[in-house]
């Protein structure tokens, strides 16, 4: 799956948004290393950069484009190519960040649960993750990859993630290893300007595997059906702009 750094800042500050408020969540911390998991144009990196300014800070993430972004905008920060399946820390860290990472990820909860194992004591994860396969932006896709005009570029049905497991299963999994863990939802409206905005918006995530699944001439034709799918389930706003309601997940865990 292809990313764009530039799709992706498009909507720079409601996408940043999650991680200002993951932050926020995060205890003082020991001495140590942080790194920000799947860091894409580096935007939640500067956040950490100004909230631990005298800490070593590293970004790391699978895709050459949004690290050459984020070497851009932060160039005295040293960012990493990694696959979050397999990486580790070279030692121990005191910070693990992940904002919307994880739910790419196949059974990301053991991943989480490996990654805490490369904590200090005292040392913290903090994962943000969407949490909106149920929202009619993500129905559609799902539902026009089963169109006879395009099911044949999805033979697997399309879905690159999976659904969230219930909170319960991650204070569960993890909350042996912890001595502090939080888990929670946050649901954000954000006001776009119409229901194009939309699809722009979800062309820098959700949408990309459906999109980068179709040749050209297939991809104009889905995104039109997509777009007058859009436009039916978010009505436009007294004031013109309409309301994507997104809700995500939040986990902070404190290792033991």
């Amino acid at each position: 799956m292809s990313w764009s750094a530039e799709q992706y800042m498009k909507f720079e500050d409601e996408r940043t948004r999650p991680a200002r408020d993951l932050l926020d969540q995060i205890p003082n911390l020991p001495d140590g290393a942080l790194y920000d998991l799947g860091c894409g144009p580096g935007n939640s990196t500067e956040l950490i950069h100004d909230r631990f300014p005298a800490y070593i800070l590293t970004g790391i993430d699978s895709d050459e484009n949004m690290l050459v972004a984020a070497r851009k905008r932060m160039t005295n920060t040293r960012f990493e190519k990694g696959d979050l399946t397999q990486w580790a820390p070279p030692k121990p860290a005191v910070l693990l960040f992940a904002n919307a990472v994880f739910q790419w990820l196949p059974d990301h909860l053991s991943t989480i649960e490996r990654l805490m194992g490369q904590l200090i004591p005292g040392g913290t994860i903090a994962v943000q993750m969407p949490d909106n396969l149920n929202e009619p932006s993500h129905v559609s896709m799902r539902e026009l990859a089963e169109d006879p005009r395009f099911s044949q570029y999805y033979p697997d049905g399309g879905e690159r993630r999976a659904a969230l497991p219930a909170p319960s299963t991650y204070l569960d999994r993890l909350e042996s290893n912890c001595i502090k863990i939080d888990v929670w939802h946050t649901i954000y409206y954000h006001r776009l300007a119409n229901a194009e905005a939309i699809v722009e918006w979800v062309k820098g995530t959700g949408l990309r595997p459906y999109l980068d699944a179709l040749p050209a001439d297939a991809r104009e034709a889905y995104l039109a059906a997509y777009l007058r799918r859009i436009r039916e389930a978010y009505p436009p706003l007294a004031d013109g702009r309409v309301l994507l309601k997104f809700p995500r997940l939040f986990v902070v865990a404190v290792k033991r």
